[in-house]
């Protein structure tokens, strides 16, 4: 398992077919824990965008080398509520393509024409590509903004057996040297701290039902490869590493509270967006 060492390129061809581009992204002015977006082409070689980086140090010259100016962009999908940075940037470059966003995304930027809530769009581009969202956690407004970011969409592009995940798994080939002081792990694939800090915590069937969810994610979804949060990919094994963790961490989200308060969302005309800040965003 690791990276793949190719050329000086921004975007490497990580399988056929599944482009994966890391990006420098610095939390607390002090730790790159790095950010990435993807590119998946389809048969009929038109691409889908998964989330974006800053179009910087010749990124956007690759992406208009790939997809003929951005014609070939089909689509640009944001999976993750909290990765909200570069979309404006991204769409003032290729504004032609179709936009959809989490339900955070279209509330914070109104200034892109969404074409669809991501949530209402998952089977939009099977076979190729599979959309899920993990079971038992907040979607529309996940809460306290500064550190719970599990629950993303997650992307399964079956060609290339190939996973995109923000946040929900993390792997560092090599972690910044502030997280390995604080155990953070190499070459090892962890849930996102959130999981069992407030994801477990905020309706009585969570883990229940998430537990459930990987299971049907295990069964359905035969990946060997996985592009992760915040800084490293996997090519092969990356199946048998989730399968580890979860049987790792099953019990404890099996059992996970059922005393827990239920928590309902409110709705989302309602959610007020001033006690947002950007330091709430992770890319």
């Amino acid at each position: 398992m690791g990276n793949k060492a190719t050329t000086a390129s921004r975007i490497q061809e990580t399988v056929p077919g599944f482009f994966n581009v890391r990006a420098h992204f610095t939390v607390a002015h002090l730790i790159d824990v790095g950010s990435h977006m993807s590119l998946i082409k389809r048969p009929d070689g038109k691409f889908i965008v998964i989330d974006t980086v800053p179009l910087e140090n010749g990124l956007k010259e690759e992406i208009d080398a790939l997809t003929r100016d951005g014609k070939d962009i089909e689509a640009v999908i944001a999976t993750h509520p909290f990765h909200t940075l570069a979309f404006p940037g991204f769409y003032k470059e290729y504004p032609n393509a179709k936009y959809y966003g989490t339900p955070r995304h279209l509330r914070r930027l109104v200034d892109i024409p969404w074409a669809g809530d991501i949530t209402e769009n998952l089977t939009k581009f099977e076979p190729d590509i599979q959309l899920r969202i993990p079971a038992g956690c907040e979607w529309v407004a996940p809460e306290p903004e500064a550190d719970n970011h599990f629950v993303t969409v997650w992307v399964f592009h079956p060609s290339g057996k190939m996973l995109h995940i923000d946040d929900s798994l993390m792997y560092f080939e090599k972690p910044p040297l502030l997280l390995r002081f604080v155990g953070f792990p190499a070459k090892e694939v962890f849930f996102h701290h959130s999981l069992e800090k407030y994801i477990l915590k905020q309706r009585p069937d969570a883990g229940r039902l998430l537990s459930q969810w990987f299971q049907e994610i295990i069964r359905d979804w035969d990946f060997d490869n996985a592009c992760v949060a915040h800084n490293g990919f996997i090519l092969g094994g990356a199946k048998e590493a989730f399968i580890n963790l979860y049987e790792k961490k099953k019990e404890i989200i099996e059992s996970s509270s059922t005393a827990a308060p239920v928590q309902n969302p409110p709705p989302q005309d309602a959610v007020d967006e001033k006690k947002c800040s950007v330091e709430n965003e992770c890319g």
